[in-house]
């Protein structure tokens, strides 16, 4: 019985060689796959993960937008104030003076000029805030991810990415905003308001149709004139990098945030989102005007159109207080419907995403 069977094996040996290595090989296959389907799962899971702590941090980093732009625009506002201070011109008709016609020549330029300044500046601001702070967000999301590779890291950058020392005086750059880059943006508005608006008696009256026409070739004058880029950052890093051979480590690091922030604030899609932002603002403002402009209920008849942009005229002495007031909703730190506007803005949303998204990854340190 034995016998046969051995002879059985010896006459199927490679059959039985075959299937064994079959059997064997199908067994490794089937580990090697499930090795490859648990390194895929926990890939994914480490991606998802690393994906939901960015996007955590990305959302942290907008509220801090948000509150920066609402804590700088107490100091904007001041500014403004301080360089166009139509209040002083205000007390003095006060006092009855015999120039009183060229006093309320001065306070219409004045008044037009501060409230153009003001929807302008704080757009800057809000912009210029959502770049800087998210060029800075992503560099801080790098130094504490836990992918992150120091190797790299030391490569690059200096570790971390942006020391506080850094992030200090790269924030402090904003002071250019409210200091040289207000006042010459003051002056460029100043002279399109003097052109637009100088030779417009103050008994002559405007609809507000007519007002946002005036506030349209304003805007049209301003923005012809040099890069608003140019008014929400000095160039003073540029004449530092000549004398880059004298400067810390901590200033060079500073001046490759400011050329990467300039990279951003000369980008077709920035220019687009400022101008949404514009447009938003001066929406905003006319609608503010819009209440002043409104025919009492009692002389609004059937067939009348009490919210017609052209229904109601005022004096453009009387329309000048309005205007003059419009600061103080425009530069206001408690969310108001034109900060709410601009701070809620789609477009300014998803350019802080690119902008996140761009300084958040590895890729831009191997630059």
């Amino acid at each position: 019985m034995f016998s046969s069977v051995w002879n059985f094996i010896k006459r199927h040996k490679k059959k039985f060689i075959f299937t064994g290595a079959v059997v064997g090989g199908v067994y490794l296959l089937g580990k090697y796959a499930q090795k490859k389907i648990k390194e895929v799962q926990e890939k994914e899971a480490s991606e998802y993960i690393a994906q939901a702590r960015r996007q955590f941090h990305f959302e942290s980093n907008q509220r801090t937008c948000n509150m920066t732009v609402l804590s700088m625009l107490p100091p904007l506002r001041e500014a403004i104030v301080t360089q166009l201070n139509s209040e002083s011109l205000t007390a003095m008709l006060k006092t009855k003076p015999a120039n009183k016609l060229e006093i309320w020549e001065d306070l219409k330029i004045i008044s037009f000029t501060r409230t153009v300044v003001a929807v302008y500046s704080t757009c800057m601001l809000v912009v210029l805030l959502r770049v800087q702070l998210n060029i800075i967000g992503g560099y801080l999301y790098l130094d504490n991810s836990v992918g992150k590779s120091a190797a790299v890291r030391r490569a690059s950058y200096q570790s971390p990415l942006t020391p506080p020392d850094v992030q200090q005086q790269y924030l402090s750059s904003i002071q250019h905003l409210l200091g040289d880059g207000l006042t010459e943006l003051i002056s460029r508005v100043k002279t399109a308001v003097q052109s637009s608006l100088g030779g417009v008696s103050l008994k002559q009256s405007l609809s507000l149709l007519e007002l946002e026409q005036q506030l349209i070739w304003i805007r049209a004058e301003v923005d012809s004139g040099r890069p608003l880029s140019s008014y929400m950052l000095a160039d003073d890093e540029d004449v530092l990098a000549d004398q880059a051979c004298g400067l810390t480590e901590n200033d060079l690091v500073t001046i490759r945030l400011l050329n990467e922030t300039r990279d951003m604030l000369d980008s077709p899609d920035l220019s687009k989102v400022l101008s949404a932002c514009l447009n938003r603002g001066f929406s905003r403002v006319l609608d503010n005007l819009a209440e002043f402009f409104r025919l009492p209920v009692s002389d609004s008849g059937p067939n009348c159109a009490p919210d017609s942009l052209s229904a109601v005229s005022l004096p453009l002495a009387k329309i000048i207080p309005i205007i003059n007031g419009q600061i103080n909703s425009v530069c206001s730190e408690t969310p108001s419907h034109f900060v709410q506007d601009l701070l809620l803005n789609d477009q300014v949303k998803e350019f802080a995403a690119i902008v996140y998204e761009t300084f958040s990854t590895p890729q831009e340190l191997q630059k």
